[in-house]
């Protein structure tokens, strides 16, 4: 297959802020310590019109900046701030643009890579092949790091240097699945052999004793900021003004803001408040009802104010008895009110909410088949058919002056309560789990709400410890779409009891070595990567998408943005938008938004 410049190449598979930060000029803590308070030796001025504050991408005190840390603190994080990938996403026109990577082939064997030979790390040392072999090869040595699962679940065998600066990545020859490795050259981020590798072998190749080291002093880089120094209040980052990507894809120029901050506040509500008090430029938090905050501005200027990519839902623990009862969980499904949560909990920024895994609009629309989601899919509220799913698996209810008392199993045995765990302080998905416990007691199903800390949710949700959690899989846009969110659900490869991480099908749904195992659903997350004729693609995706409504192994309930995008023009302008859309309606910062820094004026002299 010729060589596809990324220009052209489609993919086709589809005051509650903190008060210093509203004034004109602030302290800030100096270079960052392990510590991570400030030196008070150090004061730096911060000019408003330098200073671009950006918001909802952290919501505790910073632990690690470590790029090969399984959760990393912002500005690492699914960011190109400091640490880069070799591609990147545009989400608008379904291609791939270039970063560390100027060009790439894919055959039925490889994904070809070429590296840019301008690319370099922050110390002034070239960015090399080697590199991003070193990085891939690490997955492959330690099954814990991000980039594990292309070597663990069979997707490629080698990590070969091709020609001078190109990087091959060998398909296993069964799979021939080419979309994990397009996803992990816009999800991995290349770190510097010549510093991991000695810290490493510090560590004696340790890598739980490595992944303890913070980078919090001076990090080495690829991108155009550099770490300057974080508290429990604030991360600030700074331009790097030799960042070689200024020369290759903006003609020299430099990115506007001269740092980069993030305050740290505890909930979406401060967030909106540093919105409309203009301490916060753009942020990715939930603002409720943004049609009525005049100066904060999104990508469209009405409903649904936001482009939808993703699908949070409810993951039942299928291990959790009666939780593996198909009838339950499609009785939930039916008992949720859906226009509830589309109108109060996310203030209208969803379209109705379709039965399936596949979005019903945009790139995945032509996978999406409404005939096939009215026959057999639950996402409608309709409480009727919910008492007669229950009925079928012989549940019963019992209430009390209009209140559910408890549910019964068919042997007449009280089942105990269901609880529903989310992150505290995310006021939508707060909101959006209340409407659903609401709607399953209505319907004789004994479920409360359990909110816990970001920090406790993570590891609950990985390691199976819930009745039902609300998660959102592969929010992100990625070339792989829709494959990846089936895949994300359905995966049973791998399999892994409770109490054992797992980072796909966290509901563990599906054993392969027990009874009712569906074997036609691998078979076709297998196939499906390797269908070239789109009507073929088509009739497999609907396949697929009515083995996933008839077992209902989680519950979508709303569609929604991979990440919210708001924004004002109090102190800077050029945000894109619906009207002008130059770039996605992503974070500056994070992926193909990154780019945005390079857009944006200050207003005035502010």
């Amino acid at each position: 297959m010729a060589r596809r410049p990324f220009a052209t190449a489609i993919i086709a598979l589809a005051c509650v802020a903190a008060p210093l930060l509203g004034c004109r000029k602030h302290k800030t803590p100096g270079p960052a310590s392990s510590s991570g308070g400030a030196n008070p030796a150090i004061t730096t001025a911060f000019p408003r019109n330098e200073t671009l504050y950006v918001g909802g991408r952290q919501w505790g005190e910073p632990s690690s900046f470590n790029p090969l840390a399984g959760w990393q603190d912002w500005p690492v994080n699914d960011m190109n701030l400091i640490y880069e990938t070799l591609l990147m996403y545009d989400p608008l026109a379904g291609k791939l643009v270039p970063l560390l990577g100027e060009s790439y082939t894919v055959t039925d064997d490889s994904v070809d890579v070429a590296i840019n030979a301008a690319a370099k790390w922050s110390d002034g040392q070239p960015l090399t092949a080697d590199d991003v072999k070193y990085t891939f090869d690490l997955g492959k040595q330690f099954k814990s790091l991000l980039m594990s699962p292309l070597w663990t679940g069979g997707y490629i065998t080698d990590v070969k240097l091709g020609e001078p600066r190109h990087v091959v990545f060998v398909l296993d020859s069964k799979k021939k699945n080419a979309l994990p490795v397009l996803d992990a050259c816009v999800e991995i981020r290349i770190v510097p052999k010549h510093v991991i590798e000695p810290m490493l072998k510090a560590a004696n190749n340790n890598i739980d004793d490595f992944l303890k080291q913070k980078f919090d002093k001076d990090p080495i880089g690829s991108g155009p900021y550099k770490l300057l120094a974080y508290s429990g209040e604030k991360i600030v980052t700074v331009r790097d003004d030799n960042y070689w990507g200024n020369k290759v894809f903006f003609g020299g120029k430099l990115p506007a803001p001269k740092y980069v901050t993030h305050p740290i506040y505890k909930s979406n509500e401060n967030f909106s408040v540093g919105l409309m008090q203009g301490n916060v430029d753009v942020s990715s938090s939930f603002m409720p009802r943004i049609q009525e905050k005049k100066v904060v501005k999104a990508w469209y200027d009405k409903e649904p104010y936001f482009v939808p990519t993703s699908i949070p839902m409810l993951w039942p623990e299928i291990l959790h008895a009666p939780l593996d009862d198909v009838h339950l969980r499609r009785a939930m499904a039916f008992a949720i009110n859906y226009k509830d949560i589309r109108d109060l909990a996310v203030s209208g920024y969803s379209d109705p909410l379709e039965s399936g895994l596949v979005l019903p609009t945009g790139l995945e629309q032509k996978f999406f088949s409404a005939d096939d989601a009215k026959q057999y899919g639950a996402s409608r509220y309709d409480l009727d058919a919910a008492k007669a799913e229950l009925k079928a698996g012989g549940y019963t209810a019992v209430f009390k002056d209009g209140e559910l008392v408890e549910t019964h199993d068919k042997a007449g045995k009280k089942l105990p309560t269901l609880y529903i765990k989310s992150p505290s302080g995310w006021t939508d998905w707060e909101s959006i789990v209340r409407i659903v416990v609401k709607g399953m007691r209505a319907a004789g199903i004994d479920v409360r709400e359990r909110f816990i800390e970001a920090n406790v949710f993570w590891g609950d949700l990985y390691s199976g410890n819930f009745d039902l959690i609300m998660f959102t899989p592969t929010p992100q846009p990625e070339p792989s779409k829709p494959w990846s969110r089936f895949d994300y659900v359905l995966n049973s490869s791998e399999w892994a009891p409770q109490g054992e991480k797992r980072y796909k099908n966290m509901g563990r749904f599906n054993n392969p070595k027990a009874p009712g195992y569906v074997a036609r659903i691998d078979e076709l997350l297998d196939q499906i990567p390797r269908i070239k004729d789109e009507a073929e693609l088509i009739k497999a995706y609907r396949e697929l998408n009515v083995l996933y409504m008839k077992n209902q192994p989680t519950i979508p309930l709303v569609y929604r943005p991979n990440q919210f995008y708001e924004f004002t023009e109090q102190h800077w302008k050029g945000f894109p938008t619906a009207a002008n859309p130059y770039l996605p309606p992503q974070m500056p910062g994070e992926r193909l938004g990154t780019r945005i820094l390079w857009h944006l004026t200050p207003v005035g002299g502010s």
